[in-house]
């Protein structure tokens, strides 16, 4: 069938009658998106920031509209990490008494006067801790912040990594941590993993999957079926965690 690629569509939110939600592979990602039937002549595919929504005609088989999303796949993903970028580049305002989330919890942030350090303390009868930053001034906020942040992410992910390379017959790589925007793992079999320090901000058991993703990399360095059954050997529920990571990125927040 012939297809259209609209970049923005309707900003209604609410699913209609004829609007069904779904999901589809597209390399290493699972992609929601909307399908709606409606009396048209072509697929359309449209990508705005409520993710992908598709337009399709009654007699259109799901056949005919995933083979086209399939089809322009590489569109699809670029169009989707195009918008990602765009609302992650509303700055959250480092001011005291705003809350991040960390490792599933809520993260209270405090400011007060100082010599730029950051103290970790436990709240009474809280499992998430507070963090305070000691400024020399205010605007110095959100480098302590992050700096504090990538401190805590480097500890933990150096000691996932080591708990799941053994099982993958791997000794604990060289870690490295990035700030890509839309990346949150990559690896070399020269330089070791990097991984998004940001991953801190998700609960444990999804970064645990991008941890064993990276490792699998190691062993089979490509997304062959082979290579998700290396990860599905050490992490077997990971599409839910996937899938998961991929809701997450989209409210990550950025200062």
């Amino acid at each position: 069938m012939p297809w259209q690629a609209d970049l923005f569509g309707s900003r209604e939110q609410t699913l209609a009658a004829n609007e069904t939600p779904r999901r589809i592979v597209l390399g290493d990602r699972v992609i929601p998106y909307v399908l709606r039937r409606a009396r048209r002549r072509t697929i359309g595919l449209s990508i705005d920031q409520r993710g992908l929504r598709v337009g399709a005609p009654r007699r259109a088989s799901l056949v005919d509209v995933e083979s086209l999303i399939l089809r322009h796949g590489d569109w699809v993903k670029q169009k989707l990490d195009e918008w990602h970028h765009r609302l992650c580049q509303e700055s959250l305002a480092i001011v005291d008494g705003v809350r991040l989330p960390m490792l599933g919890e809520s993260l209270l942030i405090r400011l007060a006067a100082g010599n730029n350090r950051a103290l970790w303390t436990e709240a009474p009868g809280q499992s998430a801790p507070i963090l305070t930053l000691c400024l020399c001034s205010p605007e110095d906020a959100a480098g302590l912040l992050e700096k504090a942040l990538r401190e805590k992410a480097r500890t933990l992910f150096d000691m996932r990594l080591g708990y799941y390379a053994g099982p993958l017959g791997l000794a604990a790589p060289r870690l490295t941590l990035s700030s890509a925007r839309t990346r949150w793992g990559s690896c070399s079999l020269k330089t070791g993993i990097r991984l998004n320090w940001r991953l801190i901000h998700f609960p444990q058991h999804v970064i645990d999957y991008v941890v064993v993703h990276e490792l699998a990399h190691l062993r089979e360095m490509n997304h062959s079926p082979r290579f998700w059954a290396i990860v599905g050997q050490i992490y077997p529920d990971y599409k839910t965690a996937r899938t998961e990571l991929q809701q997450l990125a989209a409210r990550c927040p950025r200062w």
